[in-house]
């Protein structure tokens, strides 16, 4: 079944290794946190164990320098799209107040950013994202 939305999370590609992984989880759990609409019905197997559920479709993972990815959020808040956004400014903290009050200090345009997620319609993620390479 095709979806008629797409994610896809940008990540900056300068990054270490570790902040990758960190940054596209975080991310990632921003888009599940969007809503219902988001994720599928929770896991079962067969001895009567539950899992959580996950996203109902699949997560394309891209690399941009920060040019690129600053190009792509600005394209997602134009058309609109459900964003999350990490900014270098989050590795230094280590609660969610202090997260939201680094993100809050800064105007968008100004965003020293290392990843987004978006969100959306498929044909307007597709054109937000356009030119960037999935990430190897």
């Amino acid at each position: 079944m095709r979806l008629d939305t797409k994610l896809g999370i940008v990540v900056r590609e300068d990054l270490a290794v570790w902040q990758k992984l960190n940054v596209t989880a975080f991310l990632a759990s921003g888009v599940a946190a969007g809503g219902p609409r988001v994720t599928g019905e929770p896991y079962a197997d067969g001895s009567g164990n539950t899992y959580l559920a996950m996203f109902r479709q699949p997560v394309l993972v891209y690399a941009a320098d920060a040019p690129g990815l600053a190009a792509a959020h600005s394209r997602a808040l134009t058309r609109g799209l459900d964003v999350a956004l990490y900014t270098e400014e989050l590795f230094k903290t280590d609660n969610d107040d202090d997260n939201r009050a680094a993100v809050l200090d800064v105007p968008a345009e100004e965003l020293r950013l290392v990843g987004i997620a978006v969100h959306g319609p498929r044909n307007a993620v597709d054109k937000t994202l356009k030119g960037l390479r999935l990430h190897p």
